[in-house]
């Protein structure tokens, strides 16, 4: 698929969280409205892709891939691309049981590299909130509950976490802790910070823009033909490699700077409105 012959996308790609999705008063409440799903569901029926693009993991983001017709979702920010979500369900994409050859495309690191790095961490700064994410369990040395009231969850000083590959680090640094933390993280890491307060670590292959090339190769659509929509700074890349990078009004300010449009807020369902006028007209 390529794009029409007046430059229209091809592939749309969407960041949940502050761009499809609704706030809400916690993490839990943020919701997609109906106008979005419908809208998502005429694109698709018009010929057009759709993928959705989060760092969400899957426990709590394929309820809302199960919502919308997405032909590929990229979950942990990278680290999982699901290329047949029609086909999948929970214990697939956690590896509970196994995923058919060309399903599932996991982007990650052993989790005795993962256990070896935070030990270190802890060593350099003591307190340090931190932990695994694999198999959509979270290894950590504090309470998850806080951040997250679903997600499932397991004390550990980091020398009994299974063997595995692991999706990413994360890590919840003070604000006067930064500095210091970026100055530890080992180079064979890529760090990624999320809305604002949550470090991700994760393999300098497991990103947002690394996952879109990857889907444009697979749906052989030239990345000029695609468009991305997001609001975060783990975002930017994937909006700059696309061939048009929409960020919704209530974006952070540098990734309103580097967008080449700007729709309506997340609550305003503007992703759905740019849609609605430029490719449902």
């Amino acid at each position: 698929m390529t794009a029409t012959h007046d430059g229209t996308p091809r592939l749309i790609v969407a960041d949940l969280d502050g761009t499809l999705l609704h706030d809400g008063a916690t993490f839990e409440e943020r919701f997609i409205t109906q106008r979005s799903i419908d809208t998502v569901r005429r694109m698709h029926d018009a010929g057009y892709r759709f993928a959705i693009a989060t760092a969400r993991p899957v426990s709590t983001g394929l309820a809302f891939a199960d919502k919308l017709p997405a032909d590929a979702v990229i979950y942990l920010n990278g680290a999982l691309i699901d290329f047949r979500p029609a086909e999948s369900d929970y214990a697939l994409l956690t590896g509970e049981r196994p995923a058919a050859e060309g399903h599932l495309l996991k982007i990650g690191f052993s989790s005795s590299r993962a256990c070896e790095v935070c030990r270190f961490l802890l060593d350099e700064m003591p307190g340090l909130k931190l932990g695994i994410v694999m198999d959509d369990v979270r290894y950590t040395n504090f309470d998850v509950s806080v951040y997250w009231k679903t997600q499932t969850w397991r004390y550990t000083d980091f020398t009994d976490v299974p063997e595995g590959v692991a999706d990413k680090l994360i890590i919840f640094p003070e604000p006067g802790q930064w500095d210091r933390l970026r100055a530890l993280v080992p180079p064979d890491f890529d760090v990624h910070v999320s809305e604002g307060s949550m470090w991700m670590l994760m393999s300098p292959q497991a990103n947002k823009e690394h996952a879109m090339r990857i889907l444009c190769d697979r749906m052989d659509v030239p990345l000029t033909a695609t468009a991305a929509f997001g609001d975060d700074l783990i975002d930017i890349a994937m909006m700059e490699e696309s061939g048009l990078g929409v960020a919704v009004a209530n974006a952070n300010p540098k990734v309103l700077g580097i967008a080449d449009e700007v729709c309506p807020a997340n609550n305003d369902d503007g992703v759905a409105q740019w849609i609605e006028s430029h490719l449902l007209r």
